[in-house]
């Protein structure tokens, strides 16, 4: 979870320029704490802005170390994610990304899984609360499950949620079974797909074929993609067998709805993905099928 994988993200997008014209790259932007406290509760807020004074120990069980400057860090990738989501509310943007983003470990009031803001999370609260968006569709393909986009939503019926992850009982958080389809008014809003370990590109297009068909059934004005690239072959912490075909055909399928149900607004964020190689030819797969499309 460091600027290497970055890094090899961009040198790839840099060497296929010539594929890519129109990409627009917008300087990140810090968000407030107003922003921020929209999903996390001002205590947790204000404990991640201690340890960072401190410097040391973690935010977390384990998992999730403080160091100097992570609240500014974490401020940043919400405030860039906001950033993208208001230029495609406006149209200056037809599609956005975030590599840095798709942190859905995070809890309202908790850390967890390398994640310190739920940048996903703060920026569907931003969607409902401050734009006036009826409902949101998120869909996350990171090999972990989106815990805190899921439970933290669960009995919220305007958010459309659905997950493709390596099964709980095999990999971090242990969460996203079948049965979990949301609470109450929102019972039938939420669909987690777990997936056998070594599970490949033929059961992910099975499964999306799935999510697919879950969206076309639900209505909303705005489409969130947690791309993580950890199941891609090969990555250290997980074992799902993808190729970089699985996002670029995530991607391209979830455009197509996009401009079907919400006039095209949707944004990636990045997510997990600990090979560098890996991240970089997953997610310029996505950044080249918003670019043809769009």
């Amino acid at each position: 979870m460091n600027r290497i994988r970055l890094e090899a993200f961009y040198q790839k997008i840099d060497s296929e320029g010539k594929e890519l014209q129109g990409l627009l790259f917008v300087e990140p932007e810090k968000a407030g704490k107003g922003d921020v406290t929209l999903f996390h509760t001002p205590s947790y807020v204000e404990f991640v802005e201690e340890r960072c004074r401190v410097g040391r120990g973690y935010l977390d069980y384990g998992d999730t170390p403080a160091f100097p400057g992570c609240f500014e860090a974490a401020s940043y990738v919400v405030g860039t994610t906001l950033k993208l989501l208001r230029m495609i509310l406006s149209g200056e943007i037809s599609a956005g990304f975030n590599p840095m983003g798709g942190l859905h470990h995070a809890r309202r009031d908790r850390a967890g899984g390398f994640c310190i803001f739920n940048d996903a999370g703060v920026a569907i609260e931003y969607l409902l609360r401050r734009e006036n968006i009826r409902n949101v569709a998120y869909v996350d393909i990171d090999a972990h499950h989106g815990d805190g986009v899921c439970y933290d939503f669960y009995s919220e019926k305007r958010v459309i949620f659905a997950d493709i992850h390596q099964d709980g009982r095999t990999l971090y958080p242990g969460t996203g079974f079948r049965n979990e389809t949301g609470e109450g008014e929102a019972r039938g809003t939420k669909l987690n797909i777990p997936l056998m370990p070594y599970s490949g590109d033929e059961e992910f297009f099975q499964a999306f074929q799935e999510v697919e068909q879950f969206l076309e059934k639900h209505e909303f004005d705005f489409l969130l993609l947690q791309c993580g690239a950890d199941g891609l072959m090969g990555d250290p912490l997980t074992n799902l067998q993808y190729s970089a075909k699985a996002h670029s055909y995530a991607a391209s399928r979830l455009l197509k709805i996009a401009e079907k149900k919400c006039g095209g607004r949707i944004l990636a964020m990045g997510g997990g993905g600990y090979d560098p190689v890996n991240v970089a030819h997953a997610w310029t797969a996505v950044v080249k099928a918003f670019a043809e499309q769009g």
